[in-house]
């Protein structure tokens, strides 16, 4: 009669050391995964409420200089007098000519401009020094003060994001954070308002957006570019005007 052999039950098998360890390592990523995970989900929908907050803020913001500026000048007609807005804070610059026969020094101040292009637009703050350089490059550029419509669709319609020196699309918020979080700058909406409002930071948020690449107008230009605007002309100060233009060019 052959002799009987027994079968060690599975609980008497010994796992080795390692796999256990392995497992518990497992474990404790995937509970750090969920944990962080969970983390994320609570930033995001505090974030979310920050944004939604600002943004009311910033429309209450708009519709109360809109009806201060609607008061003055009612105030004003009614006493008989002119109302006279307030300085440009902020410039929107549009190139409109080449390069040729141009001369060293307005050849600067469009690359400083970072206007490297024909129909390239950008923002800038309205001071003395970048009046001075607008007069300088005027047969180049038509420039004018934009309205916060204006100021809107170019950044939601041909916005990007100048990241690493890549030309990256505002496809979401994150972009803006990444790049401009440390100024307080988390979403459009805050891009938008510190743009409009030649805001603290508005030097790094203008850099951070990618030279606007507009098209040739609707019907074209209206000369060959070699007058002055109040002469009939396209090239230089446009004032309000300059947002008609942009909305036939985006």
């Amino acid at each position: 009669m052959a002799p009987s052999t027994t079968v060690p039950s599975a609980s008497a098998i010994e796992v080795p050391e390692t796999l256990l360890k392995k497992r518990k390592q497992n474990e404790k990523a995937r509970e750090e995964r969920v944990a962080a995970a969970s983390a994320a989900r609570k930033a995001s929908k505090a974030k979310r409420k920050v944004i939604f907050k600002r943004a009311e803020s910033y429309v209450k913001e708009y519709l109360s200089k809109e009806k201060e500026e609607i008061r003055l000048k009612r105030t004003a007609r009614t006493a008989g007098d002119f109302y006279v807005p307030a300085q440009p804070k902020v410039y929107f610059v549009v190139r409109i000519r080449g390069i040729n026969e141009i001369a060293p020094k307005p050849r600067k101040i469009l690359q400083l401009l970072r206007l490297l292009q024909i129909n390239n637009g950008v923002f800038v703050k309205a001071t003395r020094a970048t009046q001075q350089m607008l007069r300088l490059v005027e047969p180049y550029i038509t420039y004018g003060e934009p309205n916060l419509k204006t100021v809107r669709e170019l950044i939601y319609k041909r916005g990007y994001g100048k990241v690493d020196k890549q030309r990256i699309p505002l496809a979401n918020n994150s972009v803006i954070e990444n790049a401009l979080g440390k100024f307080d700058i988390l979403c459009v909406e805050d891009l938008v308002h510190e743009i409009i409002t030649a805001g603290p930071n508005f030097k790094q948020a203008s850099n951070f957006l990618w030279p606007f690449k507009l098209s040739n107008p609707t019907g074209g230009w209206r000369t060959r570019k070699f007058k002055h605007y109040v002469q009939g002309g396209d090239f230089g100060d446009r004032e309000n005007n300059i947002n008609k233009l942009i909305r036939q060019m985006n």
